[in-house]
């Protein structure tokens, strides 16, 4: 996928979705994803790997649009991850290839978190049939869990599994700032 052929996309979803971003101007959008070549690389996975990213508002402290993956199922390109590298390499038996932090951040994301997970609530259903890691606080994260969400019964749930653990229909969300 080139950079012409991302934009077009981005912007065709960001019209069809202004419920997500009902006070920013594509105008904007589009010139700070053209000034940073490597965001437009993490957007283009994130586009490849199935995410559907799309702006959902902007960060309150340092005031960068949010764009986060809208797709309604966890990524299909995202999944079969155990939460981070300690919890992979940590496996007896089965570990997977990589992990969902190691992921992100080699492709320029950070997980959600649980705001922004209750966020996309807002906007509709997501992970009705999957979930997906969230960013783990490190009270949790210490203790050798992590945390995930879903939603189910049209309502937000927030569990908690070991960190190691990894299943076919368990992905991540990202995020990008820019």
């Amino acid at each position: 996928m080139n950079t012409q052929e991302l934009i077009t996309i981005l912007k065709n979803r960001f019209s069809a979705n202004m419920i997500r971003h009902k006070a920013i101007e594509w105008k904007e959008v589009e010139a700070r994803i053209l000034n940073n070549p490597k965001a437009i690389s993490t957007l283009i996975y994130m586009e490849e790997t199935k995410g559907e990213p799309d702006v959902i508002g902007v960060d309150d402290t340092t005031k960068k649009f949010q764009f986060v993956d809208c797709s309604k199922q966890s990524p299909a390109g995202r999944r079969s991850y155990c939460y981070d590298a300690p919890a992979r390499l940590g496996r007896k038996k089965f570990p997977p290839l990589t992990s969902a932090v190691e992921e992100a951040e080699k492709n320029g994301l950070t997980l959600i978190d649980e705001t922004i997970f209750r966020k996309l609530k807002t906007f509709g259903d997501y992970d009705t049939t999957t979930s997906s890691w969230l960013k783990t606080p490190q009270s949790i994260r210490s203790l050798g869990g992590a945390i995930f969400g879903n939603i189910r019964y049209d309502a937000v749930f927030i569990y908690h599994n070991g960190a190691d653990s990894y299943y076919a229909d368990r992905g991540y969300r990202g995020l990008l700032l820019l």
